[in-house]
């Protein structure tokens, strides 16, 4: 190996070994998740695949999207309604099901803020944040994969949303978007902040929608305090 190939293989190998694991985490069902520390957060290293409020309550799967377009309840699915999707990218959730107060991360975890995830873009630095939370590859991703710098390992669940003519709501992006759910509303139309990640680009885009759409979602472990980082 040359010089330069033994700098940039130790670089590499520094760089994914700086990841910080935490303990991990399991859900009220008994699902595992990894954790990772990044920065000042522990986030959960897989999509939440949960069916089940933290108090045990039931959340309904819904699976016509006519339905979903008309609840203001909490309700998930699988992408395209195929649990094979559900194995790699865990369900899609509405934001109601999010901000229900039965809880729908683990004991002493949450759902992160519009605030959390501005404070994980910026720790990592804005632009290319989103490069450093994607998942290495094209195992998911349609057209270019990140470093996975952070250890955040995003991958492109898809989205339920409006289509283009803004005519019905349909699953779509899968393989190219990324979609986190926050628990913030903005206060002017009081449509909640989500975060997306795109295959095309290296940043992060966080912006808000309908509260009926479908999207992934991740934990946050709450302060040492006990309290929620919101």
């Amino acid at each position: 190996m040359t010089p330069n190939g033994l700098i940039l293989f130790l670089i590499t190998y520094l760089s994914i070994n700086s990841q910080t694991l935490g303990n991990g985490v399991t859900d009220i069902e008994g699902t595992f998740y990894n954790t990772v520390i990044i920065g000042t957060q522990e986030w959960t290293k897989q999509n939440l695949n949960t069916s089940h409020y933290r108090n045990g309550d039931i959340i309904p799967q819904v699976t016509d999207l006519k339905q979903w377009s008309n609840l203001t309840t909490g309700a998930w699915c699988y992408y395209n309604n195929d649990t094979q999707n559900g194995t790699v990218y865990g369900k899609l959730y509405n934001w109601y099901a999010v901000n229900d107060p039965r809880g729908l991360a683990p004991k002493n975890w949450s759902i992160p803020s519009q605030t959390d995830w501005v404070g994980l873009d910026s720790y990592l630095g804005g632009f290319e944040a989103g490069n450093k939370m994607k998942e290495e590859g094209v195992s998911h991703w349609s057209k270019s994969g990140g470093n996975n710098e952070s250890g955040f390992t995003g991958i492109p669940g898809g989205r339920i949303s409006i289509n283009q003519s803004e005519t019905s709501i349909i699953f779509h992006d899968i393989n190219e978007y990324g979609v986190w759910w926050s628990t913030t509303s903005n206060p002017s139309n009081n449509y909640p902040y989500y975060i997306f990640l795109l295959s095309c680009c290296p940043s992060t885009i966080i912006t808000t929608g309908y509260k009926n759409y479908g999207f992934s979602v991740r934990c946050l472990k709450n302060r040492v305090d006990g309290s929620a980082r919101n």
